[in-house]
């Protein structure tokens, strides 16, 4: 499975390199300098469902598991199958939808505990889905804090269900973004279970991939 991702990371990348013209040798430079992973919502593990990430370098980056229907945490995992990213549901009894903490490495769900100590972790960020009565193309927020419900650190917009979409900071800069997959030159179409994530220089690729994971419990 993971020579078939390697794969397709090196046709599209190579496909990127032929298809462009002295005119757009700017850009490709900047390109360049982005994280570019691709995603497979495949799970490594048999008979298990999840995701599995590769770089552009054809090797694994991050891995899911056991990834069934809506659980109430996930875990993301480098290559090794060590636990990088932690993300809890925590559900409110007087609203529609549910506050999803990140934490830093691994940790109990029920406790919010470490799994090598029983100090409690804080989480480093709260993600929400945006609901608007307008015709608002943001998908969701991320706050520093779960009680902060204004001051939005980054938030995402776009379509998920398409596979387009853009993750912005305050200015408005892009950090992230989820794209299609092209298809090859022989005409092999990837669907929607197979898709480019774009990382910007200085924005933690494991934490868009952790946007990702989030996205997919929103709006699957």
């Amino acid at each position: 499975m993971v020579v078939y991702l390697s794969s397709l990371s090196e046709q599209i990348e190579s496909k990127e390199d032929n298809d462009e013209d002295e005119s757009k040798n700017e850009w490709k430079k900047g390109r360049k300098d982005c994280t570019t992973l691709t995603v497979w919502r495949k799970s490594l593990v048999f008979s298990c469902n999840g995701f599995t990430v590769i770089d552009s370098r054809g090797d694994l980056a991050y891995r899911v598991d056991n990834y069934i229907g809506h659980p109430p945490d996930l875990t993301l995992m480098n290559a090794s199958g060590k636990p990088i990213l932690t993300m809890i549901r925590r559900r409110k009894k007087l609203r529609l939808l549910d506050d999803w903490l990140v934490y830093d490495g691994e940790v109990d769900p029920e406790t919010c505990t470490t799994t090598t100590s029983s100090s409690s972790k804080e989480p480093i960020f709260c993600v929400r889905k945006h609901i608007s009565i307008s015709n608002s193309n943001v998908l969701a927020q991320v706050f520093e804090t779960q009680s902060d419900k204004k001051n939005a650190a980054y938030v995402i917009e776009g379509s998920f269900v398409h596979r387009s979409c853009q993750m912005l900071d305050r200015s408005r800069r892009v950090v992230a973004e989820i794209k299609r997959k092209e298809p090859t030159n022989c005409g092999i179409s990837f669907g929607f279970d197979v898709f480019v994530l774009i990382v910007k220089p200085g924005f933690d690729p494991g934490f868009a991939m952790a946007m990702v994971l989030l996205l997919d419990q929103m709006f699957s």
